[in-house]
């Protein structure tokens, strides 16, 4: 099943100056879901499409060679989602609430199992590598932190709250979303409205 989602705004009523300067790791959430309009801005932060240029279709977060390594996944109470930035989409790769499932392969932080959304955020290490070498990896870990910059600073302007989270087993969060086996998680990012 895919999803196609709202078109992202483009002008917000935060200034970046202001993002930054209120920009918090928040661990504690209110209640209310996360709406569809919110979830697609968010994406859209993480690594949808800018423009184009040269013949590349340009994302929100720059990429050693434009290989654009990542590999976006919401996790939700009705299910796991992957991005599909091309199509602004989202393609359902398993049905049901694994958040849960989540907390305990992320060491029982309650603010996994207790967000309305988590974002996690995986790579294809191979996407880089094949270029750069061993090096490549180095540039896949700065684009995830760029992709993760760009998610706070879109949560604190649409008043949301979230939080990077390294702490977890790799092997367990790929198992718990059925990821590919080279789609390798480096964060997960619970966003929820802020109490």
């Amino acid at each position: 099943m895919e999803i196609k989602l709202p078109e992202p705004k483009r002008k917000g009523e935060l200034s970046v100056e202001e993002a930054i300067l209120r920009r918090r790791s928040v661990r504690e959430f209110g209640s209310g879901k996360i709406t569809l309009e919110e979830l697609s801005q968010i994406l859209w932060a993480a690594q949808g499409i800018t423009g184009e240029e040269w013949g590349y279709k340009l994302r929100s977060v720059p990429s050693a060679g434009a290989l654009y390594p990542m590999e976006i996944y919401a996790a939700t109470g009705e299910g796991v989602y992957r991005y599909l930035p091309e199509e602004h989409s989202l393609k359902q790769v398993q049905k049901g609430d694994v958040r849960e499932e989540l907390y305990r392969a992320s060491l029982h932080q309650d603010f996994i199992r207790d967000a309305p959304l988590v974002i996690v955020i995986a790579a294809v290490f191979k996407k880089t590598k094949s270029k750069y070498g061993e090096r490549g990896a180095r540039y896949v870990y700065a684009e995830a932190g760029h992709a993760s910059q760009n998610i706070y600073l879109q949560c604190e302007s649409l008043g949301l709250g979230t939080v990077a989270v390294g702490a977890f087993y790799d092997e367990a969060v790929q198992k718990v979303l059925k990821l590919p086996r080279n789609h390798k998680p480096i964060y997960i990012m619970p966003v929820g409205r802020k109490l």
